[in-house]
């Protein structure tokens, strides 16, 4: 992916993310991710019916970089199974590592794949999957 294509789809995500916002509703599972190293405070709620995700929305105060991974991620993860979800959450780690990832089930969270280069940015672009893990965990607890 060029860099022009990548950086414009990170400030779209940034400017106009997808399902920012918090319910005070007791079905959704919620969890709270931040990073010491800058202002990153995300918090992210999830309905999981049936072991697909049917509902994530998130608020709080983050970077560009966390801003827009949340509205990826997001967007990604709507409508997938738990399973699903956890092999994405696999690759992108993978990739986030500089190991083979299959870029396929990552769609548009390649626009991230030359974050090792600024190794500090690395916990921004996975602080919501840090929350989206606390929340699978807590599903499978309530079995």
């Amino acid at each position: 992916m060029d860099k022009e294509l990548r950086r414009a789809i990170i400030v779209d995500h940034y400017q106009n993310p997808m399902n920012k916002g918090l319910l005070d509703d007791a079905s959704y599972l919620r969890a709270n991710t931040n990073n010491e190293s800058c202002i990153d405070n995300i918090t992210v709620i999830a309905k999981i019916i049936d072991g697909k995700f049917k509902d994530i929305r998130f608020d709080g105060e983050a970077c560009a970089i966390s801003t827009s991974a949340t509205s990826i991620m997001i967007h990604l993860c709507l409508g997938k199974t738990v399973e699903e979800v956890e092999e994405l959450m696999r690759e992108y780690e993978k990739m986030l590592n500089e190991e083979a990832y299959n870029q396929e089930v990552l769609e548009e969270l390649v626009v991230y794949e030359d974050i090792y280069m600024q190794p500090n940015r690395k916990k921004c672009a996975y602080l919501p999957f840090d929350s989206l893990k606390k929340i699978i965990e807590q599903y499978k607890k309530r079995g």
